[in-house]
């Protein structure tokens, strides 16, 4: 199979959307939440200072070794959380675990190796985790690849359907029940906003017929997003404790953008990332406060606070209204039990 570095869920070209309003009062130390009318608004200037304590808790993090997924790990072990590291490329995994120890010496790390792009390989870390009876608190669907040429996995899948949304709706319901035992247990699944731009190709999932790389790409983030609201719905009707949030970054400069796409789209990718985008240290921002923030609930989706949710702090937003049609989720859930061949709910 073609390699592709299989970095972290981040996106570019965000569209027009309703930006929710932001009322805080904010102290030295920390921010805090507070009404505005109706509305539920998020905080203002949050950042990694306002990270609850995490001693205790353990954490899953998907595509962890640089950009967002780093940031997550590396703030997640400042808090002393414990913190499974995943990661394709067994040298940029060890550097990665080296750089967050130089930072934080005494951090619990645990670096996991296989490949994303290939089903029996996450089927073969959940059994391990499930074997070894792991603790997970919170896991983070966070891997993802980024406008490729088109390329199909080991299982045959596209490979932007088949990392970002097959190899995570497998894993979170491998590890859903395991999750039910944590200690305020959730599901982060990042998307993008390009998610709004998206649709599920039923009839040509694999680009046989026509494949376009920004329109895949998009097709994955909606799915995402399709899956982390329908995982909301089921864990309600199932009164589960886990809590299913969504999180995208807004366009925030990472490896993500340079490791797919080739030719003139990878120029305009790294113009974009050294002029327009905001630091993965920002864009993380929204990934850690679904996973740790207290006030959260189940179904909500994070995304920075400013101008066409592309740069900013975490505030509430929302997914295309096609996202949240339970007809299409029920149809997306099946054929993703079908094509993993596992079923949760």
């Amino acid at each position: 199979m073609t390699s592709w570095s299989y970095l972290y869920s981040d996106q570019i070209m965000c569209h027009s959307a309703t930006i929710h309003c932001l009322h805080a009062e904010q102290s030295p130390q920390s921010a805090t939440m507070r009404q505005c009318g109706n509305e539920r608004c998020a905080m203002a200037l949050w950042t990694v200072n306002d990270i609850p304590d995490q001693s205790g808790r353990t954490f899953l993090v998907t595509g962890a070794n640089s950009g967002l997924g780093y940031i997550t790990s590396l703030e997640l072990a400042r808090r002393g959380a414990r913190v499974l590291m995943t990661a394709r490329d067994e040298t940029k995994g060890r550097a990665a675990v080296a750089r967050i120890r130089s930072i934080v010496p005494r951090a619990q790390l645990e670096l996991h190796i296989f490949d994303m792009a290939d089903l029996e390989q996450v089927k073969q870390f959940a059994l391990e985790l499930i074997t070894n009876e792991t603790a997970i608190d919170v896991l983070i669907n966070n891997a993802g690849i980024m406008m490729p040429p088109r390329t199909l996995t080991p299982q045959g899948f596209e490979l932007q359907f088949g990392v970002n949304h097959l190899a995570h709706f497998a894993l979170t319901g491998l590890l859903i029940e395991r999750l039910s035992k944590g200690q305020d247990p959730r599901v982060v699944t990042v998307t993008s906003d390009l998610h709004k731009r998206g649709t599920i190709h039923f009839d040509d999932l694999t680009g046989a017929k026509t494949y376009g790389r920004v329109a895949f790409y998009a097709q994955s983030k909606f799915a995402n997003a399709v899956f982390g609201l329908e995982l909301d719905r089921r864990l309600r009707a199932h009164q589960s404790p886990v809590r299913s949030l969504l999180a995208h970054p807004g366009y925030s400069a990472t490896n993500l953008q340079l490791s797919g796409p080739t030719g003139f789209l990878n120029l305009f990718m790294r113009i974009g990332n050294r002029f327009m985008a905001q630091t993965a240290e920002m864009g993380a921002l929204n990934l850690l406060y679904a996973a740790c923030a207290a006030d959260v609930e189940g179904g909500q989706f994070f995304g920075p606070d400013g101008r066409n949710e592309m740069k900013g702090y975490p505030t509430l937003v929302e997914a295309v209204s096609s996202a949240k049609d339970p007809v299409l989720a029920d149809r997306l859930w099946q054929l993703s039990v079908e094509l993993t061949g596992v079923r949760s709910f």
